[in-house]
């Protein structure tokens, strides 16, 4: 999906949600930041610096996770391919030992550690790719659909995770894509809408659900993607 228009800024220390329907550019948006796409028009920076010219300090200042799209190697074991990410993030040895031992108990990663990616179940790559986001303790967190295959005391514990490891520091910005509206409540300190790779409104909850007159956040999305006739005259939403 083609973005139009797009503009809007993370602070230090805060945690915005992106949240649209499935092909809405929430994706793309987010490649873009991580540099793994180059916008053809317009500029992004993160960290201050430009995802295009200035790539490499990007990368170095965040971590990225997607829900769909992993890019781990299938033949290395867990533990080798989180070994040559903290490589290519220059932790010393005895560093990267360190953090993937920590990272390994919060995600439950024990006993998967040593077996070939290959062989690791959806929900367990899935928390694997988590911890790989996290090894360089990132200043900035991007995170397509994190709880994706997650089951619901996996994604409840992440959460809780974030909450209270990530974001209660104020030192690490997140940018999300969810489709669960309770996470986004949980998480978020501004919801973004992006409907057909367009921004249709970025502010806190209160204040959408205020200006859209909607009394909770799937109204919200709904009055301003335009589907809310549709839902109160009973037709079917796609």
């Amino acid at each position: 999906m083609a973005l139009a228009g797009v503009s809007f800024e993370v602070k230090e220390g805060e945690a915005l949600a992106i949240l649209g329907a499935n092909g809405a550019g929430k994706s793309t948006l987010l490649r873009i930041l991580a540099t793994l796409l180059v916008p053809t028009r317009g500029h992004a920076r993160v960290a201050g610096h430009d995802t295009v010219q200035e790539s490499r300090q990007v990368r170095r200042r965040l971590g990225y996770h997607s829900g769909t799209d992993h890019g781990f190697y299938a033949r290395l074991t867990a533990r080798e391919n989180l070994l040559f990410f903290c490589q290519l993030n220059l932790l010393s040895s005895s560093a990267a030992a360190q953090r993937i031992s920590q990272l390994a108990e919060q995600f439950q990663l024990g006993q998967a550690l040593d077996r070939q990616v290959r062989t690791l179940s959806t929900g367990t790559v899935q928390r694997l790719s988590l911890a790989r986001a996290l090894l360089h303790r990132p200043s900035v967190l991007l995170l397509d659909e994190p709880t994706r295959s997650l089951d619901a005391i996996a994604a409840a514990e992440f959460r809780r995770f974030l909450k209270s490891e990530i974001l209660r520091h104020g030192q690490t910005s997140l940018l999300f894509a969810s489709h669960t509206l309770p996470e986004v409540e949980l998480l978020a300190d501004r919801v973004a809408v992006i409907h057909a790779g367009r921004l249709l409104a970025c502010d806190t909850t209160s204040t959408l659900k205020l200006s859209t007159g909607a009394s909770s956040l799937e109204e919200v999305f709904l009055r301003l993607t335009g589907h809310h006739a549709a839902t109160s005259s009973g037709e079917r939403v796609p």
